[in-house]
């Protein structure tokens, strides 16, 4: 029988992403924010290629971004509304990590695997900054998946992309428990 770590199962089995916008200062230091990564780094990588990188987001670098989201969202006729949503998610920050999806070229590791790789790592980041007593929480939205304001804001080279924002911060109001997967609605054992 292997031996069972059942305080990482109970983790696991109670893990609660907090909502970004009930995160607050204080923020993991510089120190924790790298165990934080360490942690991350140790995700599913096929072929050993670390085909992602990290670009952690302090609160000066997240106000300019809240900037530039409003110009950019301007400038491509977005809703008002989807404009002031993305601009929060950066002002209303105080620590972000964006998780670049860096592919390597490899005749072996399809990009794809890379892909997935880099989403392991975002799960990882959030479950280690919960798992530390942080909130955290990953996000996205049409701002990251825009080339332009990819490229020019997050310095991204052409073949990267962002696969998530994670983030940590204190929890200032708990939400309530959220419904779950019906699990028998999504599994079918095969034999």
């Amino acid at each position: 029988m292997p031996e069972r770590n059942q305080a990482a199962l109970d983790f696991l089995l109670t893990r609660r992403s907090r909502p970004a916008k009930t995160l607050r200062a204080p923020v993991p230091d510089r120190a924790e924010v790298e165990t934080l990564l360490t942690a991350a780094a140790r995700s599913p990588d096929h072929g050993k290629l670390e085909p992602w990188r990290f670009l952690v987001l302090t609160k000066p670098a997240l106000d300019r971004l809240a900037e530039a989201v409003v110009a950019r969202g301007t400038e491509l006729g977005k809703d008002e509304g989807d404009i002031a949503k993305a601009r929060a998610q950066y002002a209303d920050a105080d620590l972000a990590v964006a998780v670049v999806s860096a592919p390597v070229i490899s005749e072996k590791i399809p990009e794809v695997e890379q892909l997935l790789s880099s989403g392991a790592v975002c799960l990882a980041l959030l479950n280690a900054a919960l798992a530390s007593g942080w909130g955290a929480n990953w996000l996205s939205g049409w701002h990251v998946h825009d080339r332009n304001f990819a490229e020019r804001q997050f310095g991204l080279a052409p073949h990267e992309q962002i696969a998530g924002l994670i983030h940590i911060g204190t929890e200032s109001n708990a939400p309530p428990e959220r419904p779950r997967p019906d699990l028998a609605a999504k599994t079918t054992w095969v034999e």
